[in-house]
């Protein structure tokens, strides 16, 4: 039997102005109920900020190298803290946009300025904000058939925007993607004295984008077809990029967030 949680975080948002990505995150918070920060994001402007901060300053204020040293502090394997983290990172950029682009055809922004994460008492990342809360959507979402479309690549009073194709959605989300997990995998193999290698760690995100396009149809019974198809269309992308995202020896990935 499902159970419904009272997630206290989420019921203390103040929603002022409901946008369509208060729509898709409610949806998606209800494909795993029991956990419903798993999917999905808040929008910061609704939140209090404690325990929040932006994903910048993993990079910028040593947090990641915190997070390493406590992770090392308690498993005393440099290795499986780098891979947690790596894991970690690759869910909160790309491993919560991929259910809602094969759900619905949209996407937020991912890229690293754009992106918040809340921590747990023991500084654990449980789930993730956006600043822009503005959404990319294909051009026959259902949002533009009660009003007229804004328009591909042009700004939109309703908090979405419709670009050209999938091609093109597909390509800019991995593109902010790309730019979100550069930086953040090259400081944490450089925290980790190499104890991961970039590469293993986009193996990583490639493990992610196949499992989130696995399990979505199974929890939503949405296409099969489509969330391959657009999944793979995002490791195409991130391959273009020169990134390898695609391997044999991807390893485990093991918890990914606290919830």
């Amino acid at each position: 039997m499902t159970v419904l949680v009272d997630d206290p975080l989420i019921a203390s948002m103040a929603i002022r102005r409901a946008l369509p990505i208060h729509e898709s995150s409610r949806r998606l918070r209800g494909l795993y109920p029991e956990c419903p920060r798993v999917y999905g994001v808040a929008v910061m402007g609704d939140l209090s900020r404690r325990r929040w901060w932006p994903l910048t300053e993993a990079l910028t204020a040593g947090r990641l190298q915190v997070m390493f040293d406590a992770g090392v502090a308690e498993t005393d394997s440099r290795y499986a803290v780098a891979q947690q983290l790596a894991a970690t990172f690759a869910h909160v950029v790309v491993g919560r946009v991929v259910p809602l682009l094969v759900l619905e055809g949209r996407a937020w922004d991912t890229g690293l300025e754009n992106l918040w994460v809340h921590v747990d008492s023991e500084g654990a990342i449980d789930w993730v904000g956006v600043v822009d809360p503005t959404l990319r959507a294909l051009p026959d979402d259902p949002h533009f058939t009660a009003r007229p479309c804004p328009g591909a690549g042009r700004p939109s009073q309703h908090g979405i925007v419709a670009l050209p194709n999938e091609a093109a959605l597909t390509t800019w989300i991995a593109h902010r993607s790309h730019r979100a997990l550069a930086p953040l995998f090259a400081q944490l193999a450089d925290v980790s004295g190499g104890a991961m290698t970039v590469s293993a760690m986009w193996h990583i995100v490639g493990g992610a984008v196949v499992g989130a396009a696995t399990q979505i149809p199974l929890l939503s019974g949405a296409s099969e077809i489509t969330s391959m198809r657009r999944s793979q269309a995002v490791l195409d992308a991130l391959v273009s990029f020169g990134v390898p995202v695609r391997g044999t020896s991807r390893p485990a990935m093991g918890k990914v967030l606290l919830n």
